[in-house]
C-alpha cells in the first residue's frame, strides 16, 4: 500500500482506473484511457490498477463496480465514479485539477 501513497502524493493529478481483464466495460475503457493520457501529456498521469492483482487496495478503497475511476491530487481524492466515461469528460475533469 505504500507504493499507492507514492503514486497519489503528487502535485499533478493522477487518474486511476480500477479494472479487471474479464470485465467488458473495463476493456472498453482501455482505448479511452489511452486517448486521455495522450491528450493530457505530462500535465497528469493515468494509471491502470488490476483489481485481481491489487485486492487489498481495491478493498481498502471500497471498489465495487468496474471500471471505477478516481482522480487524486496531493494525496487527496478529488473525484470518483464507477462506470464507463468518455475521453472528453475525463480530460475535462482532470484539467480542473491541473
Amino acid at each position: 500500500m505504500s507504493k499507492f501513497g507514492e503514486l497519489i502524493e503528487t502535485r499533478i493529478p493522477v487518474l486511476l482506473d480500477f479494472y479487471a481483464e474479464y470485465d467488458d466495460a473495463s476493456k472498453e475503457m482501455h482505448p479511452v484511457l489511452r486517448d486521455v493520457a495522450a491528450a493530457l501529456g505530462d500535465k497528469a498521469r493515468v494509471i491502470k490498477i488490476d483489481v485481481d492483482k491489487n485486492k487489498e487496495l481495491a478493498e481498502a478503497l471500497r471498489v465495487k463496480g468496474l471500471p471505477t475511476l478516481m482522480i487524486y491530487k496531493n494525496g487527496e481524492m478529488k473525484w470518483r465514479q464507477s462506470g464507463e466515461q468518455d475521453a472528453n469528460t475525463l480530460i475535462g475533469l482532470v484539467n480542473e485539477y491541473v
